[in-house]
Formats: structure tokens, sequence, C-alpha cells
């Protein structure tokens, strides 16, 4: 979904006007968008004054409690027996805030709604606390600020572990979190599995791909892959098969159990947030993204297996940009058909899709037509000789065979929501497919008259021919340039020459390998041999079962190696098998071991690596239990409160214990327990670092920040005391005295710029 750019309270001056003043003071109205939605029939005509005024409210703000099935529950139960009860009861200039609710179709309670207004987050204690929870927890991953209807895809896709998985057009990643969290299903803390499915997470935009990387680095995971592609034409991989008869080792093309195809879209179910919107909608916007959306799913299906799962979903209430799409991919295949799901999420009022619709012609709405053939005949299309309609923006004449009531359509004003549509399609098994493509082709024009039609049409609409899969020469098909794709916008591609061509010549396909616009780094995988792979192994006391020929490192030639990556066997198969550049390789697996800097980074003349926290969950189920050290709640609070204390200031037996552990990275277990009033209520893992007479925990300043608001109910980290004080000389007009520079001075900084931000969407916002 598009981004709202907002700006907090100036510096020194008054604070700017709140987004409810905003919304107020802009023309929320559309006589365009009226009689264009009116004409659709969208909603019962009763309903379309309730409708209408839903689009011009506040959007409700949400969040999602996310990661792995421990953490999310803890944190869930946390927000229901602490923070709810605190926030019930709150008055504010003599009206009651009402708490967070649970948001009752997302599964076991773990979606969260509440429309608070600006200024109470910033003046109202109680609110200010559950901000600045939020804020940590959101920072470390734990909670995903997205709104309600963009948790839907996802939930439809019904992804498993052993899974397959695509996301077409995954930037920002909130979608693709869900999905990386499904198939992370049976971790019991965190990723502690390296499952045996496969996620690849796309988009076409270069720099919406880092965010999308750093988006999901917060649920780090061995079967993620990122790629920078045009979705269209997205390129066909290969993968290890099985071997021959004579066991030589062959491959096959990877084929996906599940693909969202979340497209770029016009975006006007946004409203409530983009209220740019209202005032420059046309419905010409839809129909000039409707033959991208087209070749995105129709790419979607030759990428599926049978018996697989398509979800096609946008933020747009257009049906030229949703049921005429579906119309036109389903149309074009006739192994597919949309799914029933009305049963799965029963407590989500939704409305069944449209079979009826008249695109607009011109920018004015007041002419359509109830046909493409009316169409054509028309004085319109001929005062428009290049238009780009076609007829796919109509409804087919037998509408009624592609069950476009399947899908699911979801307004404002019947959940507080966004606007949203969504639909589910499937791939027929084998046995089923040629009795229905010959039950399609009898219902068909004769192909003398339809190829010629479709061609024409194609031109029209600046279409790119999607062959079969097996008909594409993978050299040849898509080496995808670095086009500019977002997700409220269509761009041509970039590879249209080489599509038409085909099959070229030996030294044009060897050309194709290599896309000289991509400037990432390769991966490489270590050999199990590697002395430094050696080395983590030996001082991190991992087991023989630890997966050493999936290591890689991506360094620039001839570089030190800094940091090791972690992948499953089918992210290796993938990364072997397929020019990283010809797939444009933005990332692979997931970072686990570190190389340590500064004065630490040998012992011995040998480099020292360090687990990092974020891949300590993959790496935990290799260390040699006899290795993990035991401490209690105590011992932690002292490794949170400060950078680096002094072995020598431990309790027994923990004091002890690391005295006589070697300089280097290690393992600390923390089991259930109280001390001093803070409980623990399950087990975590941490890794932290032992200097010659200090330790420090490995964490991140925001995820130490955020753990301690969560067991402490205070951050008494060193940041998060600087904070407080730089808060309290703020307030009282003058600096805190006494304070020496720190090492953390400039992060805390950024710790406290982030937590008086006074709008709680800013500060969650979804990229």
């Amino acid at each position: 979904m598009a981004r709202s750019k907002r700006r907090g309270p100036k510096k020194g001056g008054k604070d700017e006007p709140s987004r409810t003043d905003v919304i107020e003071k802009l023309d929320m109205d559309n006589e365009r968008f009226k009689t264009y939605y009116q004409a659709q029939r969208l909603v019962p005509e009763e309903e379309w004054e309730t409708f209408y005024d839903a689009l011009k409210q506040h959007l409700p703000t949400t969040f999602r409690v996310a990661g792995s099935r421990q953490v999310a529950n803890t944190l869930n139960q946390t927000i229901k027996d602490v923070h709810v009860p605190a926030l019930s009861d709150v008055i504010f200039e003599e009206q009651k805030i009402p708490p967070p609710v649970q948001i009752p179709w997302y599964p076991d309670g773990l979606a969260w709604q509440f429309n608070v207004p600006k200024k109470v987050l910033r003046k109202s204690p109680e609110f200010k606390k559950f901000h600045s929870f939020l804020v940590f927890e959101t920072e470390v991953g734990n909670i995903s600020r997205q709104e309600a209807v963009s948790m839907l895809p996802p939930l439809f896709l019904e992804v498993e572990p052993h899974h397959r998985v695509m996301d077409m057009c995954a930037a920002p990643g909130s979608k693709t979190a869900q999905l990386l969290e499904a198939l992370h299903a049976q971790d019991s803390v965190t990723a502690t599995s390296i499952p045996s499915g496969l996620l690849i997470a796309n988009d076409t935009d270069h720099k919406r791909t880092h965010l999308l990387i750093h988006q999901t680095a917060r649920l780090p995971s061995p079967a993620l892959m990122v790629t920078n592609l045009d979705a269209s034409i997205y390129p066909v991989m290969k993968i290890d098969a099985l071997p021959g008869p004579n066991g030589e080792r062959r491959t096959e093309q990877l084929l996906f159990d599940r693909i969202l195809c979340d497209v770029p879209c016009s975006g006007d179910g946004t409203l409530r947030k983009n209220m740019g919107i209202w005032k420059s909608w046309q419905p010409m916007d839809g129909n000039g993204l409707h033959g991208l959306q087209v070749r995105i799913l129709q790419r979607a299906m030759k990428l599926l297996k049978p018996d697989g799962r398509i979800v096609y979903s946008t933020c747009s209430l257009n049906p030229v940009e949703n049921e005429a799409v579906l119309a036109e991919a389903l149309k074009s295949n006739s192994d597919f058909h949309l799914v029933d799901v009305s049963s799965k999420l029963p407590s989500l009022i939704r409305r069944p899709g449209l079979t009826s619709w008249r695109p607009s012609v011109d920018r004015s709405v007041n002419t359509s037509y109830a046909t493409y053939e009316e169409f054509v005949a028309s004085e319109t299309a001929k005062a428009n000789p290049n238009t780009k309609l076609t007829e796919g923006h109509w409804p087919p004449k037998d509408v009624e065979r592609f069950d476009l009531h399947r899908s699911m359509r979801i307004y404002p004003h019947l959940q507080d929501t966004g606007g949203f549509f969504v639909a589910v399609l499937e791939r027929r098994p084998p046995g089923e497919q040629s009795a229905k493509k010959r039950e399609a082709s009898e219902s068909e024009e004769p192909a003398e008259t339809k190829k010629p039609r479709l061609e024409k049409e194609n031109v029209a609409a600046g279409a790119e021919p999607v062959a079969e899969p097996a008909d594409i020469d993978v050299d040849v098909e898509n080496a995808a340039g670095d086009a500019s794709e977002a997700k409220t916008k269509e761009t041509p591609t970039s590879t249209s020459a080489a599509v038409a061509k085909g099959r070229g010549s030996k030294r044009a396909k060897k050309d194709k390998e290599t896309d000289e616009t991509f400037k990432e780094h390769p991966y490489t995988f270590l050999s199990p041999d590697d002395p430094i792979l050696k080395n983590c192994i030996e001082r991190l006391s991992l087991t023989s079962d630890f997966p050493s020929s999936n290591i890689l490192v991506r360094n620039p030639e001839g570089e030190a190696v800094r940091s090791l990556y972690l992948a499953n066997d089918l992210v290796k198969s993938v990364v072997e098998h397929n020019n990283y550049t010809r797939i444009r390789l933005s990332a692979a697996g997931t970072k686990v071991f570190s190389k340590q800097d500064m004065g630490k980074a040998t012992v011995g003349g040998e480099p020292q690596f360090r687990v990092l926290g974020e891949g300590l969950p993959v790496i935990l189920p290799f260390v040699d239990p006899g290795a993990i050290i035991t401490a209690d709640l105590e011992t932690l609070k002292v490794l949170v409160q400060s950078y680096y204390p002094l072995v020598s200031s431990f309790e027994e037996p923990f004091k002890s214990v690391m005295e006589a552990r070697a300089i280097g990275s290690h393992v600390v277990r923390f089991p259930p327990g109280e001390f001093d009033g803070a409980v623990l209520t399950h087990e975590i893992v941490l890794p932290i670092w032992k200097s010659n007479v200090s330790l420090t925990l490995m964490m991140d300043k925001k995820a130490k920040s955020a753990l301690s608001l969560r067991l402490f109910g205070a951050d008494i980290t060193t940041a998060g005391r600087d904070v407080a004080q730089k808060q309290a000389g703020a307030e009282s007009g003058s600096a805190t005295p006494g304070l020496p520079p720190t090492a953390g001075d400039e992060e805390a900084d950024t710790e406290l710029a982030v937590v008086q931000e006074s709008d709680l969407l800013d500060a969650m916002e979804e990229s």
C-alpha cells in the first residue's frame, strides 16, 4: 500500500494540526468517484450513504502480534492482562477513551485495533506508556503495524512449512512476514527450525527490495530469498531433481505450491488513510493498470504446481482491477478456478465479487458502454485510436462460468476497515485439467479469429506474450532490468525485445546469463572444511548435525569474510543452479555468524566470530547442551542494565562459570523465574560476549529496551536511562547536568526521537 508522509511536531514550536483536523479541512468529496461507483452498484442503493460516509472517517490504528507462536502468545497475554486493564478507565478531557480491542476474525486473537486521537497518545500517561511499549516491540519485530485488511491475503493462502511460496510484489514486507511465520509454524520459540519449504519474496523496485530485506530480518529464516525482478515476466528457475537412471545429477523447474499476487493498483480502497486520493481520483487509473495486473496473475499461473493456490488481492474498489483481471486470467487458462472460501474466517464480514460492471472510457465518467463491441463501434473509440481499453476490461459474455461471486469485497462500513479485494484461485489436478480444457475449447471462438484478436488486444495494452514455462528459454526470457514498479504505478518492462525474439544464438544466450545492471555481490557456499567455518563450529560447540554444507558468504572479491549465512536445502539448490544476476538475487538465507570487531577480533591470532542474536534461534538446536550456560533473572537484569558489566560483579555460581569460560561468544539460558517483582514466564536464550574482564549482552539496544519493558516494566537500560534524563531535561527547559558522553549517545538520541514521536501511526508506519 502507498505510504503517507507526515511530520511530527516542529522543534521549538507549536504542534502541527492533528491528523483529525487535517481530515476535517479536506474536501472529502469527488463527484466522479460517486458517479462511477454508484453505476457499478458496489453496494445496495440503501447502503450507499453509509458506505460513502465511512470512507471519510479516520482509519483506526491496527497492529498484529507477530513472530513465533510462543513469543506471540506471551506478548498477546501481556497486552490483555496488563495494558488493556490499564487503558480501560482512561478519561481525557472529560471523555472516556476506549482501550484496544481484538479484531474478531484474526486467528487466536493476535490482531488489535484502537482509535485514539493524536493528542491522547501525546498527553495521557497511560497511553504514552502503551505507545512506548508498541514502538519498542515494533522495532524488534514482535509487533507489526499493519492495516487489518492487509492481513487477509496470507491467511487465505494457507501456507504450511513444507510449501514452496512466492510473494510476487512483496515490499514493504508485512505480508511476507506473515508468510514466514506460517513457514515456521512448527517452531516453539522463534525460528528454531529449518523448514523444508521456501519463500521467495520479490519486488521490482531496487530500493523497496532493500526495505523488504530489512523488514524480513525481524524474523530471520534459512528458507527466505529476496529477488528484484518484474513480476509480470518472472523467470523460470532450476532446482535439483531426482537423480537419473544412472545416478546422474539432474535439474527441474521450480514450481510453487502457493503464490501471493498483491498487485500494484490505483489504491482507492485506502482513501481513509491516503486522503490525497479524494482530489486526484479518476477511473482511468484503474484502466491503465489492468494489463499489468493480468500479466502478473497469468505469470503466477504458469509458475504454480497442480493443486497449488494463488491469492490475488488489491486495495482497490475498481472492478476493472479486480473481477475483470480474474475473468481475463481464467479465460486464458482453464486449469484454474476460483475457490469458495466463504466458510473461512466466519467473523469476517464480506461481500461477493461483482459479475457486472462498466469501465469508464474517459475522465468525465459520463460515457460508458455495456460491451466492448459497442465501445469499438462508438465515436469515442474512433476519436481515441490509441486507447488501452481491451475486451478484457468488460465482463465476458459467459461471465457466470467463472464464479466471480466467490471473490471477496471488503468495504469500510462493514467492520471499520479500509477497502480491499481478495480472490483465491487453485490449479486443478492433472486428471481434471484435460476435461476442463476440452470444455473451455468447445465454448471458445474459433482459433483463426481468436489469435489475431488477442494479439491486437495485447499490443494495445502493452502486454508481453506469456508462454508456458516449458516453452520459454530460461536464459532469454527474463533478464529483468532495474525497473521501478511502485505498487500504485504501472511501468513498462525492460525486456520486450528479449521476450519477442525468443531463442537466440549461443552468444546471445550467454549475454543474458549476466545482468550488468545488477550490482549486488554473489553468494558462495563454503566448504565444510573451510578454516573459518571449522573455527566457528569448534568455538561455539556446534554438534555434528549442524548443516555445515549450507553456509554461504557474500564478500567482494579479495576481502576477508565478515559474515556467514545459513540456508536450507531448497535455497541452496536455487543458488547453485541459477545465475544470481539473472534472477537478481538480493538476499538468501539468514545471517548467523559475524566477525567480532575492535580489539576483540582475534584470539591466539585467529579471527573471532560471534553468533548473532537474530541467528541464535536457528543455530540453537545444534549447540551442544553442555556448552549452554544457565543463569537467573537477577543476572539478566544486570546484563540489561549495563553495557559491559564486570564478570566479578555477578553473583555465584554464574560468576565462577563465566570466569572459567574462554574469551568469545557464548549462549546463556534463562529459565522461568521471579526476581524483585519481575516475572519471566517462559525460557529465553540469549548470546553474550566475554572479553578479558567483562560481559556484553549481544542485543541491539532497541531489542534490549523492549525486553526490559516487557520484564521489568520500565526501560532500565543505559540508553533508556539516558532517554528518561533527556526527557526530564527537555520538560524542565534545561539539559541534565553531569552526564558524560557515552558510546550510546547517538543511538540514545535516535531512540528519544522515536519515543517522543507523538503520532503512533508515524512511529509504527507500514512503509
